[in-house]
């Protein structure tokens, strides 16, 4: 018999029109427009240890999708929140601050880039956060 652990998140954009792919290691979990909210979940195999990498990877944001005033200033972006990011129905909370890497290239116009990922994705590029299995144990050691 197989012991599963669940992951689970809620994923939202202000508008329509991004792609957001959710995935583990190279597997897509869900894929669309995540604009009206969406509540994304998988059961992992937790039997092994293993490493494995959640990955939330953004698309499809163009120029059009922000609003620039005559100074310069943003006075309207489109975004993609990512919350409530749990394993086995325990939010992690600080830890997806902590265990993540958001990589981009502000949309192409200027290098590679990683940051600390606060909950928001607001250019296109990808949000990483390695974790082991068993999920208890590794919950453990970073709680």
């Amino acid at each position: 018999m197989t012991n599963n652990a669940k992951i689970s998140c809620h994923v939202a954009a202000d508008a329509p029109g991004l792609v957001l792919s959710v995935k583990i290691d190279d597997r897509v979990i869900w894929q669309g427009d995540p604009c009206g909210g969406q509540a994304v979940s998988l059961d992992i195999n937790d039997d092994d240890e293993a490493e494995h990498v959640l990955i939330f990877e953004l698309s499809g944001k163009t120029y059009a999708h922000t609003k620039i005033d005559d100074t310069g200033a943003i006075t309207q972006d489109v975004t993609v929140s990512i919350e409530d990011v749990s394993f086995d129905e325990i939010k992690l909370g600080h830890l997806v601050c902590e265990k993540t890497v958001y990589e981009h290239d502000f949309n192409g116009t200027a290098p590679l880039v990683q940051e600390k990922f606060y909950g928001t994705m607001g250019c296109n590029g990808t949000v990483r956060m390695k974790f082991t299995t068993p999920i208890y144990l590794w919950l453990l050691e970073n709680m």
